[in-house]
């Protein structure tokens, strides 16, 4: 997986450097500048990504004296829980701080009988897209995370999942707070730092990068040869509509973006779905449907229809089970895949569109 724009760390002497910033190179080149042996920026390497090391006083197999350079030299800005609610089914939303006081939502969803512990990781400190029915678009957005901040939140929500059901993260999605093709630096670094033998290990095949459509950064994505999945935030499947309720449309149409998806899977050949929230007497008429199936016919793609969950001060309601099941229904008709998904964590406001850093 290419990386492109590196970042170069180019601070005053006096200043310490977030040492995660750096890649294997540039802590390689420290150590050899040091006059030591190069073994040991692999080392280094290896507590902040493999082992997670949130201090140098951890890395236990280097010399005192080598622990004391790194501590004047560099930092590791970790991110800390701030807190966490567990739902009644068994979801379990955390609040994490970050090193600059920002606040961040991720959701551990394990679902015991398949096997599947999922972890919902955010990108950035709120978000810039506005979708109309999302609790998230109401936010400002603050900042964008650090690829370590992204990998924390992994980290941290794994050995959760290991002290709660007794079973590490089987999936990773990134549909939490912000868009992660406006992060994408730091989301593709993340993502190769979970892959990498070198770092967690995780199967890229067990990550889904979720977009509301940014057209040129998903053929970006093929492009850069990346091995995840790809979930479109669909939720309207004619530019009308798609623009009243996701003004990102009004830039990335309908077209635009089933051309882009065409390209993705072409040069990748990696899962895409459309993540479709049912909106009561929105996005669930019989047209609704047709136009969806027309899209679906483009491309392999499975349709997650999602439960809505209601957010305070915004004018969307839940469709009723029987108003789902029936768009699926027709869906199905249509030769489309089809999943219905419950909401997970609703009663602490951990379901999909809900994540506001509420107190």
């Amino acid at each position: 997986m290419e990386i492109i724009d590196k970042q170069i760390i180019d601070l005053p002497a006096t200043a310490k450097v977030d040492i995660r910033k750096l890649d294997f190179s540039e802590i390689e080149e420290w150590i050899v500048n040091m006059k030591l042996p190069k073994f040991r920026a692999k080392q280094i390497y290896s507590w902040l990504w493999e082992k997670s090391a949130t201090n140098f006083d951890l890395m236990t197999n280097l010399s005192f004296e080598l622990r004391d350079e790194l501590q004047k030299h560099f930092e590791i800005l970790p991110i800390q829980v701030d807190k966490y609610q567990k739902s009644s089914d068994g979801t379990i939303k955390t609040r994490f701080i970050l090193h600059d006081g920002n606040k961040i939502e991720s959701v551990l969803i394990p679902v015991p009988d398949d096997n599947r512990y999922t972890v919902c990781v955010s990108t950035q400190v709120g978000c810039s897209l506005s979708c109309k029915f999302c609790a998230t678009g109401l936010m400002k957005r603050v900042r964008n995370l650090s690829a370590a901040e992204i990998v924390d939140q992994v980290v941290l929500v794994n050995k959760q999942c290991r002290e709660h059901f007794g079973h590490p993260l089987t999936n990773i999605v990134y549909m939490g707070m912000g868009e992660p093709l406006l992060n994408y630096q730091a989301t593709l670094k993340s993502i190769e730092h979970i892959t990498s033998p070198s770092g967690l290990g995780m199967s890229p095949k067990r990550i889904t990068i979720s977009t509301a459509g940014i057209s040129k950064m998903i053929k970006k994505l093929a492009d850069d040869g990346v091995k995840c999945n790809l979930a479109l935030s669909l939720h309207a499947a004619d530019d009308m509509k798609r623009n009243e309720i996701m003004p990102i449309n009004e830039n990335n149409n309908l077209e635009a973006l089933m051309e882009a998806l065409q390209y993705f899977y072409r040069h990748t050949k990696n899962r895409i779905s459309f993540e479709y929230v049912a909106l009561h007497g929105v996005n669930l008429s019989m047209s609704d449907a047709k136009n969806l199936a027309k899209h679906c016919r483009k491309f392999p793609v499975k349709v997650n229809i999602i439960e809505y969950n209601t957010v305070e001060g915004l004018p969307f309601g839940r469709a009723a089970m029987e108003e789902t099941d029936a768009f699926g229904l027709a869906l199905r008709n249509l030769d489309v895949t089809v999943t219905i998904r419950r909401s997970r964590g609703k009663d602490i406001d951990a379901a999909c569109g809900q994540l506001a850093n509420k107190e």
